[in-house]
Order: C-alpha cells, then structure tokens, then sequence
C-alpha cells in the first residue's frame, strides 16, 4: 500500500538572485531532508524529481524577472506532477528549492478545477511588484504572482490567473516590517482582501485561534481544499538561520508545528511545498533537523498509526 504522502523535489533555485556571486544551494534542500530522516518519519519516498532549466544571470527583458521563461516551464512541469498526486487522492509535499515553486504546486491544484485556497506561511510577505525589486528574484514575488499581479507570463500561466484570489488567502506567520509596494505606488497585502495573521497576531491571540481564523476564512468562502506554503525563515531565526534573507524572531518548531498540525486536522489540506532553507548554510545540519521535527509533528495525522501533539513548547 503506497503512503498518503508522495514527496517531489524540485530543486530550483531560479527565484533566487545572486548577489556578490553567492550562489544559495537550495537545491539541496530534498537531499539534506531526507539524510535528516524526513521520509523515514513520514513513512514516505521521493516519487518525482523535477528538474529546473540553467540558470541565467540576467534579468528578462519583457518581465524584468530573473529566469521568468525557465520558471514558466518549470510550472508547468511541476502543475502535471502536484495535479495527478492530487487527483490520486494522496498529499504532495513537495521540496524545493526557492519560492517561485508556488506557482506550479497552485496551477496543479487550479488544473483540478477546485475552489482552493493558500495557506501562507512566510517570515516574508513576498508581495512585491518586479518594478519594486533591486535584484529581481521571483521568490520575493511569489504571492503577487500567484494572486494574478505581475507579468502575464507568470501571474497567467495557462490563461488560468489569478491562481488563488486574494480572499482565499491567509497570510500566517509574517514579521517583515515593510510596506513591501509602497515606493512604486504599489497596494500592500494588509489592503487586499487577504487574512492577515502575522506573528504579532499569532503570538497575541495564540496558535489555535490563529488556525481557526484561517480556517473560519476557509470554509466560509466554500474554499474545498487549500495548499500550504511552508519558507523555512518563517521558522525561528536561532533554530533556522540557514535562509537567504534571515531576520530576529520566528516561530518556534512546536508553534510552527501545531500550526500545521491544527490545519491538516481540518481535512481541508491538500498539499504542501518547503523553500528557501539552504544546507550550505548548515554544515552540522542542526536546521534541517529542526525542520524535519517541524513537519514531522505538522504532518504526523496523515501518517498511518502515527499521533502528534499540538501542545507547544514553553
């Protein structure tokens, strides 16, 4: 009897700009998982891996993002993958990479014809318009694409944009300060019709509140099924600081853990991607343990014979 859970790598890094030449190696983060115990825990394997195009330096002249055409057919690889998963009736939890990811694991879901929503789970809003990036990586892109902003080519793929509307959205977990579009003009996801829950509120109002407002969202809006995104710097930065963009605070693996544990309790989770967390940062892989005991405890209920606490630690 196969898993409920099939896992994909996708390991991509075309979201990611390179400034001072650094290379990120997040195209590791399957391998590094899975050494960590990830499929063992999980009692699941690596049944896909796609792969993305070379990576180009230069930003694209019609989009003026980084690597938009290769991340276009990236997505749609990766659409036929998380659709079939999807439509075999099992959770596809799918190891990135970077965040641009997204766009391919919603276009899968969008291909089913279902009423999906998005779980954000982000220590980054990752809402801002190409003309407000200095670097131009799609992985700081990846919710003003996926709610139908941005260059057609990405935010339109298969003429099915928006890929998840704004008031299907919940944004969890955010502590970026800034007003991501302000300085272009640009709207701001707290204006939109997005829930917002950002770690103030999670950490003011409590885990399982926070959940249930997501969810409340969800099931009043007739959502049938929503997708989880998962960036590792969501996760707190003294457990998780192998991330490109790292920042104070975060939240702590049995928060994170519970928050993902009360929304696959709900039986509305259809899948889930994980990015940006960057083994070269990690050479005694303290973070990717953590990660692993993070998704361990969120997704344990899909795991057959396996219970998980939502208790999170003091």
């Amino acid at each position: 009897m196969s898993s409920p859970i099939a896992l994909i790598a996708v390991p991509s890094g075309l979201g990611l700009s390179r400034p001072d030449g650094r290379i990120p190696r997040v195209d590791l983060l399957p391998e590094a998982l899975l050494e960590a115990g990830l499929g063992l825990r999980l009692q699941a394997k690596v049944e896909h891996t796609v792969t993305p195009r070379p990576y180009v330096l230069e930003r694209d002249a019609r989009t003026r993002i980084l690597n938009a055409p290769g991340i276009a057919e990236l997505s749609l690889r990766l659409a036929d993958v998380v659709e079939a998963t999807v439509r075999a009736q099992r959770f596809p939890l799918v190891l990135g990479g970077d965040c641009s990811i997204l766009l391919g694991c919603l276009l899968g879901l969008k291909r089913t014809g279902a009423h999906s929503g998005l779980a954000f789970m982000d220590g980054h809003t990752d809402f801002w318009p190409p003309e407000a990036s200095a670097l131009g990586g799609a992985a700081g892109m990846d919710l003003w694409l996926s709610t139908g902003r941005g260059p057609s080519l990405l935010s339109n793929l298969e003429n099915r944009g928006p890929l998840v509307l704004d008031e299907d959205v919940a944004v969890l977990g955010v502590r970026d300060p800034e007003r991501q579009g302000e300085k272009v003009g640009a709207e701001d996801a707290r204006d939109t019709g997005m829930a917002w829950l950002d770690l103030d509120v999670l950490r003011r109002d409590g885990i399982a509140a926070g959940a249930k407002r997501a969810l409340t969202r969800f099931k009043e809006r007739g959502v049938k099924g929503f997708w989880m995104h998962l960036d590792a710097d969501v996760m707190d930065d003294a457990v998780m600081p192998a991330v490109d963009s790292r920042q104070d605070d975060g939240l702590r693996v049995a928060e994170l853990g519970e928050l993902v544990a009360r929304l696959v309790d709900s039986g509305l989770a259809v899948g889930m991607d994980v990015t940006i967390y960057d083994p070269s940062l990690d050479p005694r892989r303290d973070a990717a343990r953590a990660l692993v005991d993070t998704l361990t405890r969120g997704l344990g209920a899909l795991v057959p014979g396996r219970a998980t606490s939502r208790s999170p630690e003091p």
